[in-house]
């Protein structure tokens, strides 16, 4: 989303030539298929908006041979868009992944120090893919990816009102009274962290486990919280995102959202505000098998087995 600028209330009251620049907004605003260049860049599942836009003003993009300076620029269907020097991959109907992310990488598409990221540990055939979110290199479970930029940046926002729940192995004296408490909010180090659902799950000496909805997602939100209480966080899983579930798909295993089931839980409204499409066609078809996360060489879990794991955790 591009910053509002301030209104200039010293105006010449010359008439200005008409701008010739290709970071102007065109007038045929209404010529087939007209949209802004970060959105159209979001849709062809290059990246986030918010990512593109970045993009576009490094003068990584051009439209018609001529390079953009701005995002304050819509495209027509008819329009020659390059990344890099590169065609824009074909519009696909948008798409949408659930992933169960290992502990032990990383969310981002390259990883300065050399980390193995999500995308190493994806198999094959997938669609290029944009991750709803992040969770941190040690957090493990449920990570949403889709291939339309404009859905996931849609997914990320707070005014969704998406629970996302987590269970939540801690070290240290649960307060029941304090986990209740956290319905009203707390205030960490300056920063405010609004409602947050916490129970008590079961006590192993001075282990616990809790389950934790949360509906904002701040950076390290969790560990912040419950730190604040006294109690040091040593495994996260998440579980859920929305109406998405984590249910007993494989670490490393990958699921596809398909077809009314994926628009039945988004809902209309939201596939209104992302300008999803579901009538461009899939152009690279990929087949839900448990055989992808044996492909990674990490096991399948059956439901009585992955709810031992999230209860008791690895033996080391």
């Amino acid at each position: 989303m591009t910053k509002d600028r301030p209104k200039d209330t010293k105006r010449d009251s010359k008439p200005r030539k008409p701008a010739h620049r290709m970071d102007a907004v065109p007038k045929d605003t209404e010529k087939p298929g007209a949209e802004r260049i970060a959105k159209r860049l979001a849709r062809a599942g290059v990246a986030s908006r918010r990512d593109a836009e970045a993009m576009i003003e490094a003068g990584r993009v051009s439209v018609n041979g001529k390079v953009l300076s701005s995002p304050a620029f819509n495209v027509g269907a008819s329009d020659r868009i390059l990344l890099d020097g590169a065609p824009l991959p074909a519009v696909e109907r948008t798409r949408l992944f659930l992933f169960h992310k290992p502990g032990g990488v990383v969310t981002t598409n390259r990883d300065p120090e050399g980390r193995k990221t999500i995308f190493d540990a994806l198999p094959e055939g997938l669609p290029r893919l944009i991750t709803v979110g992040r969770l941190d290199i040690n957090t493990e479970g449920l990570l949403v990816l889709t291939n339309d930029g404009g859905l996931a940046r849609a997914l990320e926002l707070p005014d969704t009102g998406w629970l996302r729940r987590y269970r939540v192995r801690v070290h240290g004296k649960v307060d029941a009274a304090a986990l209740e408490g956290l319905k009203e909010g707390i205030a960490v180090d300056g920063v405010f962290y609004g409602a947050i659902e916490a129970t008590l799950d079961r006590e192993q000496g001075s282990n616990a486990w809790l389950t934790l909805g949360l509906r904002e997602g701040k950076n390290r939100e969790v560990k912040n919280v419950l730190g604040a209480l006294g109690l040091e966080v040593t495994r996260l899983i998440r579980i859920s995102y929305g109406p998405f579930q984590l249910g007993t798909l494989g670490e490393g295993a990958v699921q596809e959202v398909k077809g009314r089931t994926l628009r039945d839980q988004l809902g209309e409204r939201l596939i209104e505000k992302a300008g999803a499409n579901f009538d461009a066609p899939v152009r690279k078809p990929f087949t839900n098998k448990a055989a992808k996360a044996e492909e990674l060489g990490v096991p399948v879990l059956d439901e009585a087995a992955f709810v031992a794991l999230l209860e008791h955790g690895p033996e080391s």
